[in-house]
């Protein structure tokens, strides 16, 4: 791994009779989001790179929805996660806590999924008969649907009066089952949703090109007192994204198989029933990967878009600076 080749070079590059002591390593209590959005995570830990790393994930867990996770994140649950940016802002914002984002891992990634014989056109959402869902206000995916609605000048009291909110795979069960027409959905469940007779209409990237997606975040009690854990933490991750982009095929067999497993612990309790009865081939989640652009790139301008526009829309009291959830010092320069 590149990550482990660098570390073996600075120790070459010491003077002789000069060591270093090896730092300590605080085990990890880490949360993911139960989506493909999380795949850097599937990966590492199928290929054994915490370990490898000098990594203890000492507790695992994964929740349906970002919401849930940074809930879990409030409660000092956990100290590493994975979720999506929007929770992770409104968690820090509207319950002051303690994490600062210290990676990327994806780009868009949200998805509107329709029945094409009543849902043709965008403009169509706006027909009271229509229904559609939506994960719950302050979701990654409610952001989609909010900014659709000002990108095409949409009628917003007339969509989001008649919006229902659900977990992401109840919305992909009521669609198909016929309870609702469309739905914003975060991959992979917008590909699974896309079976015989329905059809994505927008894709994320149409709406918001290069919309940041999922981050790393740690609480700032472990960056603070354990440095070193969080920069392997975001090595593993970079190693694991650049790993996914040389090698999609094998990496969609990969997270496929977490979810066709059902050996995942998915929290809340009361919606891993939906989520267990979705199961998708290697070959609907390579076309739901290739949807998302896998990087830890992160930029202040990108993650100050988002936070302005949750201000904006009033899902935060006001907008602050990026540079205060911000700690980006483990980037690549």
């Amino acid at each position: 791994m590149r990550f482990q080749l660098l570390i073996l070079i600075s120790a070459l590059l010491l003077p002789a009779g000069v060591t270093t002591a090896e730092p300590e390593t605080v085990p990890l209590r880490m949360a993911v989001e139960y989506s493909n959005h999380a795949a850097v995570v599937y990966a590492a830990r199928e290929k054994g790179w915490f370990a490898e790393t000098g990594l203890e994930v000492e507790a695992y867990e994964a929740y349906v929805t970002g919401m849930a996770l940074a809930a879990s994140l409030a409660r000092g649950e956990i100290n590493s996660a994975y979720l999506c940016l929007v929770p992770a802002i409104t968690a820090y914002a509207n319950a002051s806590v303690p994490i600062r984002i210290v990676a990327g891992t994806h780009r868009d990634g949200y998805g509107l999924v329709v029945d094409p014989e009543k849902i043709k056109d965008v403009r169509d959402l706006e027909k009271p008969e229509i229904r559609i869902g939506c994960v719950r206000e302050g979701g990654a995916v409610d952001i989609v649907l909010r900014k659709l609605i000002d990108v095409r000048g949409l009628d917003k009291e007339a969509i989001l009066d008649r919006t229902v909110r659900m977990n992401p795979a109840q919305l992909v069960i009521s669609l198909q089952t016929g309870r609702i027409d469309g739905a914003f959905l975060p991959e992979h469940y917008a590909t699974m949703a896309e079976a015989p007779g329905f059809r994505m209409l927008v894709e994320s990237r149409e709406v918001w090109p290069g919309m940041p997606g999922s981050v790393l975040v740690v609480r700032k009690q472990l960056l603070d007192e354990h440095p070193e854990t969080v920069e392997k933490l975001v090595g593993v991750s970079r190693e694991a994204a650049g790993w996914i982009n040389d090698h999609p095929a094998k990496a969609a067999e990969i997270v496929a198989a977490v979810f066709r497993s059902g050996e995942e612990a998915v929290f809340p309790a009361a919606a891993a029933g939906a989520a267990g009865k979705l199961s998708p081939s290697a070959k609907t989640m390579a076309r739901s990967m290739a949807r998302l652009d896998y990087r830890d790139d992160l930029s202040p301008d990108e993650v100050q878009a988002v936070i302005d526009y949750l201000a904006d829309l009033g899902y935060i009291a006001e907008s602050f600076p990026a540079a205060e959830i911000l700690d980006l010092r483990f980037a690549p320069r």
